[in-house]
């Protein structure tokens, strides 16, 4: 029956109505057509836009303009360009359709605004809510003038190390390169013949954690057996006797930014006995124990608004303050607790790290401080790069979790999360905005790396190509540029600027698992370490 209908449908499809089964196009069957799309609304052929910084408060007020609805992104740029009087020079600008009324919009509506990504007509459509007869608020970001040059080619192969190579970073200004890992060994490299500096031995077990200071003069190690080393850089020897900061494994350190204290002088360590502490650098002393959590403490981070986070087994975060403070306040006294994972929580995000790290060294690894060498200017500088990322908007917090999940936070004002971000099938691995705030990057065990919007948790795309877990992920200092590192022993590099799913290139030549990544803050290179036992220097 079914095989006689098959020729009858395909002559006269117009008089077949029963199964589908055994048709040779079951597409060109009335009866089974697709329902047409609805006709789009029709638009209107221009709209008024008022322009509005996100950040800069001293920014010039700009009229309302009469703004075509089909205008694209570059053309927008143009305009916006024109607008600012900008001499010529081609300052690019991510736009923001904002709900806000022109003369209320700051950086905070950012959270409610949708991106324009490639024209505005398709961001008016994908917001059918806003009112086109009444002026529309268009929030403007500026980008990164310059451009790092995507990575292309392993320029060097530094072997050394005698183990797993689980740590590699980049000093602040990106003139120093340090690793570690399974053999207890510290070692420097020099970045521009890729050949070792020094070797620094004195732990007696696996280095877990390492961490530079925001001016790059202090390296800090943790190891297996709860140790703590600080290292003279430029002396390449060891600062003091080694630290028995905690009765079990260090699992994270994390410098005070240099924005918030001139004389750069504390950091933390969180460790498997559930307790984070800080730590004076010249003295040597713990100047507070903070205690709380039920179980290990996974992850430790020390955010730029005078408060520190810790991520724990026990499935929760807990916010501390980092300084003393008002109403009798100490440094180290919790201040709430983040609650709504499921399964251990296991990597923390913030939107401020990148400033954070680096400092007062701008993208090219100079200090921008008015007065160099001093430490009144430097600190200066750094509060000056911190108070720019600011005017983006609040401190934002993501913390990923072995539930799948992750979670999008406001720390600093509540204890509950903004979003819930769901998409990942396993463990997520780690978390990592971009210097510029506007994206995270998440890696899994199942395969993939994901990108959300830095400002409202969205999720934007998928980057699918990897055949192991994504261990890490690692940002060019421009933000256009991702490189991740896998179990499957390559490194692959996606441009999220374009919004492409496919790898720019696969960067092969690892013999094993990388268990490290690093992009260096001047954008010249990346790093990589693996259970191989060797560093990589990748190049364009």
């Amino acid at each position: 029956m079914l095989l006689a209908a098959a020729p009858l449908a395909a002559s006269n499809p117009s008089t077949w109505s029963g199964s589908l089964v055994g048709l040779v196009n079951p597409d060109n069957v009335t009866g089974y057509k697709r329902a047409a799309p609805e006709p789009l609304a029709p638009l209107p052929s221009s709209v008024i836009v008022q322009f509005r910084s996100s950040g800069a408060a001293d920014a010039p007020e700009i009229p309302p303009v009469d703004l075509p609805t089909g205008s694209t992104l570059e053309q927008i740029q143009a305009v916006l360009n024109e607008l600012l009087d900008s001499g010529g020079a081609k300052q690019p600008y991510a736009f923001y359709l904002s709900r806000a009324r022109p003369d209320t919009a700051t950086a905070e509506h950012l959270e409610s605004s949708s991106e324009i990504t490639s024209s505005l007509e398709t961001s008016l459509r994908a917001s059918p809510s806003l009112s086109l007869e009444a002026t529309l608020t268009v929030l403007y970001q500026p980008l990164s003038i310059y451009r790092v040059v995507p990575v292309t080619r392993c320029s060097a192969t530094m072997p050394g190390h005698t183990d797993a190579v689980l740590h590699v970073s980049y000093s602040p200004s990106g003139s120093a390169l340090a690793s570690g890992g399974g053999d207890t060994a510290v070692r420097f490299w020099d970045v521009h013949t890729s050949l070792p500096r020094a070797t620094l031995q004195g732990h007696r077990n696996h280095v877990l954690c390492t961490a530079w200071s925001p001016g790059g003069e202090v390296f800090a190690s943790g190891d297996k057996n709860g140790v703590l080393i600080l290292w003279d850089v430029k002396k390449t020897e060891m600062k003091g006797a080694p630290i028995k900061a905690h009765s079990k494994y260090i699992t994270a350190i994390s410098f005070q930014p240099h924005h918030s204290e001139q004389e750069l002088s504390k950091l933390l360590t969180a460790s498997k006995d559930s307790l984070v502490k800080i730590w004076n650098v010249l003295t040597r002393q713990c100047v507070a124990t903070m205690s709380g959590h039920a179980d290990a403490v996974e992850a430790a981070r020390w955010g730029g608004e005078g408060l520190i986070y810790s991520a724990s087994r026990d499935r929760t975060i807990k916010v501390w303050g980092a300084e003393d403070g008002g109403e009798g306040r100490r440094a180290g006294t919790l201040v709430r607790t983040l609650a709504g994972h499921g399964h251990r929580v296991n990597t923390l995000a913030l939107s401020s790290d990148y400033v954070c790290r680096t400092g007062m060294f701008d993208h090219t690894g100079s200090a921008t401080s008015p007065a160099p060498h001093t430490k009144e200017g430097n600190h200066a500088a750094a509060a000056a790069r911190y108070e720019e990322l600011r005017g983006k908007g609040p401190e934002r917090l993501v913390s990923g979790s072995d539930d799948f999940t992750l979670f999008f936070w406001h720390p600093a004002t509540s204890k509950q999360p903004v979003k819930r971000l769901t998409g990942h099938q396993q463990a997520v691995n780690q978390i990592v905005f971009s210097p510029d705030s506007r994206f995270f990057a998440s890696a899994s065990f199942d395969k993939k790396v994901k990108i959300w919007d830095g400002a409202t948790g969205n999720f934007l795309l998928t980057l699918t190509g990897h055949v192991g877990a994504v261990y890490c992920v690692a940002w060019s200092s421009d933000s256009r540029y991702l490189v991740s590192a896998s179990k499957d022993s390559c490194l692959k590099l996606w441009n999220v600027d374009k919004r492409e799913k496919k790898a720019v290139a696969t960067l092969p030549g690892h013999e094993d698992e990388v268990y490290a990544l690093d992009w260096a803050p001047d954008g010249s290179a990346v790093a990589s370490g693996s259970k191989d036992r060797t560093l990589k220097i990748w190049k364009h």
